[in-house]
């Protein structure tokens, strides 16, 4: 099972990449969103 995982992520390696900047940005604009309004 391990083995298995590992090929998958050596497969989607770029999407995974994508995705986690993605969701970086995503965070970093309900941050902004939160300290604008006051409400962090």
């Amino acid at each position: 099972m391990f083995t298995e995982l590992k090929e998958v992520v050596v497969r989607s390696r770029n999407t995974l990449i994508e995705d986690a900047i993605g969701m970086i940005a995503l965070f970093s604009l309900l941050i902004a969103a939160l300290v604008i309004s006051g409400a962090a």
